[in-house]
């Protein structure tokens, strides 16, 4: 097959297949070749086509940041303009920080964090702050946590964050509803263990057995990691292993952060109704602040700002709540998945 630079309907499938859930077996692409009725070879040549079009970011395992021991949270900076660009270039050398937008308004760099159980957050935030010259900080954790859905329907070219996970077990649908308790308390990782979450969590090589290299370099047979990476996901250590796309390169070229006023006595019951939205990929309830008293956040990715604006407007009136503001995105200077148990990496 020829493939061009240019995706069709069969990349549309075959990017939806792998973004839910990335065959754990010892041929993967074979698999998904069988299951899309086309040749091995033909879905690793689509798959490196879509990676060299930088529309597949990479293909590892999504680990929970809780569970891992990790703490996390969003971060606002406010720089001078002509600050901007290089501050948040060295924020992005932390393996910690995974997403980092330049967005419009008063705090101009949002970005996630996450620090090992003994790593401070507050001191790594004033850290990167004092480093970049940041002129203003907030530090937003989770107070409530309701979504994580990232999921673009590549075919209908839509929002299709449906089947979602959510840690505190609010939202309908949830894959964590009925799940332990402690699921939201930190899991005990073997050395051994962190070993295999360092080697799931790099980017699988587009080959026929790419799952061979990780298993010798652990010392096990390749079922002996596919049992690991299901124990993994009982005790609640691992969500999936599935790819991640650039939305921007899928055709969702419009990103807003729509942050809401809520009120306490309203928080969960709007929080959930937020979360059902197939175009909200992340739902949250932050802290707020004297110049800051929006209480929840969601993210939105469509293909245009008028798509994104009639979101706000469908998710106010399933609310009633009616002071909002979008926060598009107007640069991204990363989105990745969190690197757990390399600090050595970290600059700050």
């Amino acid at each position: 097959m020829a493939t061009t630079t240019a995706p069709d309907l069969l990349d549309g499938k075959l990017l939806n297949l792998i973004q839910s859930a990335f065959p754990l077996v010892e041929e993967p692409f074979k698999a998904i070749g069988e299951t899309m009725d086309i040749p091995e070879s033909e879905v690793i040549e689509r798959m490196a086509a879509q990676k060299k079009r930088n529309v597949v970011r990479e293909i590892n395992a999504i680990f929970d940041t809780r569970r891992l021991g990790y703490h996390s949270t969003l971060v606002a900076f406010r720089y001078a303009p002509d600050k901007l660009d290089a501050g948040a270039r060295e924020i992005n050398k932390h393996p910690g920080v995974s997403h980092n937008y330049a967005r419009v308004g008063h705090f101009n760099l949002w970005f996630t964090l996450a620090v090992p159980a003994d790593g401070d957050l507050k001191a790594s935030v004033e850290r990167m702050a004092e480093a970049t010259g940041a002129e203003a900080v907030r530090i937003m954790p989770t107070i409530r946590f309701f979504k994580i859905g990232v999921n673009f329907d590549m075919v209908e070219k839509k929002g299709a964050a449906h089947d979602y996970y959510s840690p505190d077990g609010y939202t309908k649908g949830s894959k964590q509803n009925g799940v332990h308790e402690d699921w939201n308390k930190a899991a005990t990782v073997t050395p051994f263990e962190i070993d295999a979450i360092r080697e799931l969590q790099e980017d699988l090589a587009l080959e026929s057995r790419p799952f061979d290299g990780m298993a010798e370099r652990l010392g096990i047979t390749v079922p002996e990691l596919f049992k690991l990476a299901a124990d993994f996901q009982d005790r609640g250590i691992m969500r999936r292993y599935s790819a991640v796309l650039y939305h921007r390169k899928a055709g969702f070229k419009s990103n807003a952060m729509l942050v809401w006023k809520v009120p306490e006595e309203r928080s969960v019951e709007v929080g959930m109704i937020m979360a059902e939205s197939p175009w909200v990929t992340h739902c949250y309830q932050r802290p707020t602040f004297p110049d800051w008293d929006y209480t929840h956040f969601t993210m939105i990715h469509a293909g245009t700002k008028g798509e994104c604006e009639q979101v706000a407007r469908d998710i106010s009136k399933a609310t009633g709540i009616t002071e909002y503001q979008a926060l598009y995105s107007n640069r991204e200077y990363k989105k990745t998945r969190v690197r757990y148990f390399v600090e050595d990496e970290a600059p700050f």
